[in-house]
């Protein structure tokens, strides 16, 4: 198999929310109902404690940051023109240990 063709078929496969919450569900014994306001309250307090700054590690598995974008010169694609980009903030997602591991 080429890797064009591996790259398509991996691009195939997905997981929803929808299909999560049924699949954590099912592990774990708990409402599809129970499961849902967990993972609700995941990213609720995931996207609070980053936009405060703070660094959120999940040992082995990943961590999650916000990042710092400093303003820069830049081009309008359409005109050529320079513009100028104003600082920003971003979010950084890095997978841990056993999270490669587990892709391998």
């Amino acid at each position: 198999m080429h890797k064009s063709e591996e790259d398509k078929i991996m691009a195939d496969k997905s997981l929803n929310r929808t299909e999560l919450v049924a699949a954590l569900a099912a592990e774990s014994g708990q409402t599809q109902a129970a499961v849902n306001s967990v993972i609700d309250a995941l990213f609720s307090t995931l996207s609070t404690t980053v936009k405060e700054g703070t660094k959120v590690t999940i040992p082995g598995w990943l961590a999650v940051e916000r990042t710092h974008r400093a303003a820069r010169a830049g081009r309008n694609p359409q005109t050529g023109a320079a513009i100028q980009i104003a600082a920003s903030y971003g979010v950084k997602l890095t997978a841990g240990s056993k999270l490669k591991a587990a892709a391998k």
